[in-house]
Parts: C-alpha cells; sequence; structure tokens
C-alpha cells in the first residue's frame, strides 16, 4: 500500500501515473470539443453569410476561404471553454460510472487531488485563450474585414473616423466656495478628416474661473499636427476674444498659426477599431481618449468589454474545475448527457455575460462586477458543489 501511494504523492520530479492517465483521457474529448464548438461557431457565424456573399455579390471562393481563415481564429477562442467543460465532465463521468474513482479513493487519494490534473489543463488552455484573443484574433478579424470590403469593390473601412470629430476637454476648476469640480474647458470640432487634415474646425476656450462663457474662439479651414514641434499648425483662419461681457474683444485673421493644443483629438478619431478587432492595450489607450471626454455610456460599454476580455480566459479554468466537479460525482453519465449538461452550462454562461451588460451599461453594477459576472456565479456555484462532494 505506501509504494503504490508514493506513486502518486511522493515523484520528486515529473508527473505521476495518475496524472498522466487521466490528463490522456482528458485530452482526447478536449481535442473532439474544440473541433465541435470551434465548427458550429464558424458555421453559423461566418461560413453561411460568406457562402450567400459568394452567389449574391459574386465573392471569389479563394478570398472567401482566406476571410473564413481569417475568422477561425475567434471561434476556436470562444470554444476553448466550452471544449474544457465538455472535456471534464465527460471524462471524469466516465470514470466515475466506471468505478474507476472508487478504486483511486480506496487507496486514500483524496478527492482534491484528483482535480489537479484537470485544473493544470485547465490553466494552460487558460494561457492558450488569452495568447489568441490578444495577440491572433484582433489582428486576424481585422484583416478579415478589410478583405472583405476590397473583395466587394467597397470602400475599405478606415482605421479613423471621417466626419464630425468632436472632442471636448475637462479640467478641475475652483468654485468661489472652495471645491473643485469637473468643467468643460475647450471644445474642439472638426467637420472632416480624411486621415491627416482636419477641415472646418471651430475650438472654444472656456472661462477656468466659476463663470461660465467663452473665452476665445478659433475658427479655421483646416489644422495638421506638426509632429516634430509637437503642435497644431492651422490654415486660413480667424481668433476671436470674447469679453467677459460676451462682446468681442480682438479679432485676428491668420493664414499659418501654431496654437498649444492636445494631440487628443487626433488620436481620438484615429481609433475606429470595433472592440473586438482590439488587444487589451488598444482597448485600455481607447478608454484614457475616451475618459477625457467624459462620455459615460462609451466609457462604461468599454470598461466592460476590457473586464470581458480577462475573465474569459479565465472562464476555461473555471469550466474545467466545474466540470471535473460534475462528473465526479457518483453517477453514471452517458456522453450524450454530459454534452447536454456541457450546452446547457454554456447557455446559462452567455446569458449571464449578457445580463452583465444590461446590469453594468445602466449602472446597475460597477464595470468590474459585470465584466466578471459569469465567473463569479461560476466560482460560486463550483465552491457550493466541491464543499458538498467533500464532505
Amino acid at each position: 500500500m505506501p509504494k503504490f501511494k508514493s506513486a502518486f504523492f511522493y515523484l520528486p520530479v515529473g508527473i505521476s501515473v495518475m496524472d498522466r492517465y487521466l490528463l490522456t483521457e482528458l485530452l482526447a474529448p478536449f481535442l473532439f470539443g474544440v473541433g465541435l464548438f470551434s465548427s458550429v461557431g464558424v458555421t453559423i457565424g461566418a461560413l453561411f453569410d460568406l457562402m450567400r456573399k459568394i452567389s449574391d455579390s459574386g465573392l471569389a471562393p479563394t478570398v472567401a476561404l482566406k476571410i473564413f481563415l481569417l475568422q477561425l481564429p475567434y471561434f476556436i477562442a470562444f470554444a476553448l471553454p466550452a471544449s474544457m467543460l465538455l472535456a471534464t465532465l465527460i471524462t471524469y463521468s466516465r470514470l466515475s460510472s466506471d468505478s474507476e474513482l472508487i478504486a483511486l479513493r480506496s487507496f486514500g487519494i483524496h478527492i482534491y487531488r484528483l482535480l489537479i490534473p484537470a485544473v493544470c489543463l485547465g490553466i494552460v488552455v487558460t494561457g492558450l485563450c488569452f495568447w489568441l484573443n490578444e495577440l491572433v484574433v484582433p489582428a486576424a478579424k481585422y484583416e478579415a474585414t478589410q478583405t472583405l470590403q476590397f473583395a466587394l469593390n467597397r470602400p475599405a473601412r478606415k482605421d479613423f473616423q471621417e466626419r464630425n470629430i468632436i472632442y471636448p476637454e475637462y479640467n478641475k476648476i475652483t468654485l468661489k466656495d472652495g471645491r473643485r469640480v469637473d468643467a468643460m474647458t475647450r471644445l474642439f470640432y472638426a467637420e472632416e478628416f480624411d486621415g491627416e487634415r482636419m477641415k472646418g474646425l471651430t475650438v472654444l476656450e472656456q472661462s477656468r474661473s466659476e463663470r461660465a462663457g467663452v473665452s476665445g474662439i478659433v475658427v479655421s479651414e483646416s489644422a495638421v499636427w506638426n509632429q516634430a514641434e509637437n503642435t497644431w499648425d492651422f490654415y486660413n483662419g480667424t481668433t476671436y476674444l470674447v469679453a467677459p461681457d460676451g462682446s468681442y474683444q480682438h479679432i485676428v485673421r491668420f493664414e499659418h498659426q501654431q496654437l498649444q493644443l492636445p494631440r487628443a483629438p487626433l488620436d481620438l478619431a484615429r481609433k475606429s477599431r470595433d472592440y473586438a478587432e482590439m488587444n487589451i492595450a488598444e482597448a485600455l489607450e481607447q478608454l484614457k481618449l475616451i475618459r477625457l471626454s467624459q462620455d459615460t455610456k462609451k466609457i462604461r460599454k468599454l470598461e466592460i468589454r476590457i473586464h470581458q476580455k480577462i475573465a474569459l480566459p479565465f472562464s476555461c479554468l473555471i469550466f474545467g474545475l466545474l466540470g471535473s466537479i460534475l462528473g465526479i460525482r457518483p453517477q453514471r453519465t452517458s456522453k450524450a448527457t454530459g454534452f447536454g449538461i456541457s450546452v446547457l452550462i454554456i447557455l446559462a454562461y452567455y446569458l449571464l455575460m449578457t445580463l452583465g451588460d444590461v446590469f453594468g451599461l445602466s449602472g446597475i453594477l460597477p464595470p468590474e462586477i459585470a465584466g466578471w459576472l459569469p465567473n463569479i456565479f461560476g466560482v460560486a456555484m463550483g465552491s457550493w458543489l466541491l464543499w458538498r462532494l467533500a464532505r
């Protein structure tokens, strides 16, 4: 008996025989789940639409194949958590129904020890999912969108906002009672932007005192960002200085004038990728710009998306733990039943993700809780089931 137990507990280096056996049993249903769930996702989410574009819009089959392959990583990343759930649920259910887990526990192996292979695999898959979502999926989805637009002879979606660039700038002002509050001190507006030059500009300078009012106006035909001098070059415009009583105090016309304004309006205009086409670093940069404009709705939405980008990979570990706990219970569960349970749990996860969006955008939940809501429920449910199982 002691020699048998040492095979599981006292190996100083390497993986025990039991761990290798459980990992081998987990690998086959995991790979099956990746193929199954990603195939279903890409068929519903991309293949049918591409086939329709081939028949209706004359999209070349080779281009459609390229777009299909570029969209595949997105669906594989979403299939990884579901595959972990399916693999652990089916594997541990089979071991339980075949009494293999009972045999292992008869040698004194604690139930927590049996979960270690599933947890280890979950950690590896979490890292893989995070890598896909950060380095592969955003670039692939953006390239797929651009390729499709070009193939259909449509203007490719530009990496900038073309019209109506509005950027309000807020700063702290001191009120008469000494309180410091946020107030808009500058409003930047441009009618058009071609990627390099702003056209039809109006810049309003607000008074920084408690009295609300415009202290200066700049109207210009065009402006470009001067990278070398870190300033704006305005062309063919007029500067109006406004007196406290609202009258024009001074009017200056110019052909070229440099103004020390922030670069933020240009950065904001150039950031127009969809959320799925940005990694976390790019989304955080976008969040900095949106926070300057104090658009509460956009700020909340992007904060929720950033937390969801982090939470989704960790759902691989949570699903792996949850599936192994459900499967390890004494029962006889067929593969069909295990698949059905997996589908129900996955649907519940994405329902909670949708509810997190609704509650987060409405302000009922903070963005952190809204983004992690499905994972919080998953951890709570897994902890409760593990506690009941270990009793």
